[in-house]
């Protein structure tokens, strides 16, 4: 899809009956095409690394549209930025948005759909002069996909105070530029990016907006659906080791072959997850054999787990069910195992209290709540360990992200605008 057509495309077949309360249509399909057009690639994709000339340009377009809105506009030192909006009463805000920072030939609507969805609720109140009950916050995190650091949700991190002196000493970038160096380029220093850490009672709630990066509202043929939750990966290095040997001349009776239990243990890992939960996943995504010789029995074989669940308890009991299967399987192929865990993240469940009001929400509209785990990290995963946050998915067209071939239909888009305005409207009428 041509960047040249992305609004022809957005516009073409759009249920003009869902230009109502303010909210519009036309406004989504052109910004969403004029953020296409920053780090454009050929293909129709986009280009914009975090804390980079494009993800910053990105972030002045949308800081000049939040300022026709008439919010207020801040950006700290790691480059997140806040649109704010009084309310009739002081207090916490209620806030909402994503990033406009892609991966490399990403997708035009991975991010700053939030963004943009969460910018059109103040539009729509300022066309009917409503002011809030409370104050509202427009928000741009920098650097949430991690294509430029190869470790992600930087802004948020940034915000929250989730990252320590020591991992913001050792990120380097694409070209080996430290986090000082990429700071100073793009006009902040690492010094303003300590100095970015918030006081998070000053915000009530986080709400996102992100296409569902997967088929399940496809499948469900609905336009929106729930979040029921975050997953957190644990990631493991597995190592199996055994004896190298030649391929010709070693009988099988006796081999220690390294791969052989790697391939089994590769074979029976799908059936743990869902042994143990139905959000559960568990993944072999890397996979290193050596001496990897045509004619030469693996002497060693190093793979990548990557588990994950919206709940900690059940993640957590999927990493020993992977680690009993490791040990079960080494001993079983008489070679040696050791596992070691690199990562691990705290899932967040989405508040059922919050699930249940987006579902009548979505009833009003005519949409049947569908309640989704997400499987990939946002920015509200990292808000979430701080405050309530709620999240909601609007239909992917056959799952596909972080690709130029991205499309969700502006009608299923608006869909999710009206979803959000909703929802923030009734939080805000709350005490």
């Amino acid at each position: 899809m041509g960047n040249s057509t992305l609004y022809e495309d957005l516009i073409k077949g759009y249920d003009k009956q869902l230009d109502h309360s303010g909210v519009s249509g036309d406004r989504i399909a052109k910004r969403l095409h004029a953020l296409s057009e920053i780090g454009y690639t050929e293909p129709g994709g986009v280009k914009r690394p975090g804390l980079s000339h494009e993800e910053k340009q990105a972030k002045e377009l949308v800081k000049s549209w939040m300022e026709e809105a008439g919010l207020t506009v801040k950006e700290d030192g790691a480059g997140n930025v806040f649109g704010s909006l009084p309310g009739q009463s002081e207090g916490p805000a209620i806030a909402s948005g994503s990033h406009v920072d892609s991966v490399p030939n990403g997708g035009n609507f991975d991010g700053p759909l939030g963004v943009l969805s969460a910018l059109e609720v103040a539009e729509a109140w300022k066309e009917f002069g409503f002011v809030p009950e409370k104050p509202y916050e427009v928000v741009i995190f920098s650097d949430e996909e991690g294509s430029r650091f190869n470790s992600g949700l930087t802004g948020s991190r940034a915000m929250t105070g989730n990252m320590t002196d020591m991992e913001m000493k050792q990120l380097r970038d694409y070209d080996g530029k430290d986090l000082a160096q990429v700071l100073k380029s793009y006009g902040s220093s690492l010094e303003a990016f300590r100095e970015s850490t918030r006081d998070l009672s000053e915000l009530e709630l986080f709400a996102e907006v992100h296409i569902e990066q997967g088929k399940i509202l496809e499948q469900k043929d609905q336009p929106v659906g729930i979040v029921s939750g975050i997953a957190g990966p644990a990631w493991m290095e597995v190592k199996f080791s055994g004896q190298a040997g030649h391929a010709g001349n070693t009988p099988m009776a006796g081999r220690t072959d390294s791969l052989v239990a790697a391939g089994e243990f590769v074979s029976r890992l799908p059936e743990l997850p869902q042994a143990i939960s139905e959000t559960a996943v568990a993944t072999v995504g890397k996979l290193d054999v050596s001496p990897n010789g045509i004619n030469v029995i693996p002497e060693q074989v190093v793979l990548h787990v990557d588990a994950r669940d919206i709940h900690k308890e059940p993640r957590d009991l999927l990493v020993e069910r992977i680690r009993s299967l490791a040990s079960e399987v080494a001993e079983k192929h008489r070679v040696t195992v050791s596992m070691q865990q690199n990562t691990s993240i705290t899932p967040v469940p989405i508040a059922d209290e919050l699930q249940h009001e987006l579902a009548e929400l979505l009833t009003k509209q005519g949409i049947e709540p569908v309640r989704i785990p997400s499987g990939a990290g946002h920015d509200a995963m990292i808000v979430g360990r701080h405050i309530p946050v709620a999240m909601l998915f609007v239909r992917s067209k056959d799952g596909i992200s972080h690709n130029p071939k991205e499309w969700s239909s502006l009608s299923d888009c608006i869909h999710g605008v009206h979803a959000l305005k909703s929802f923030i409207e009734s939080r805000m009428a709350k005490a």
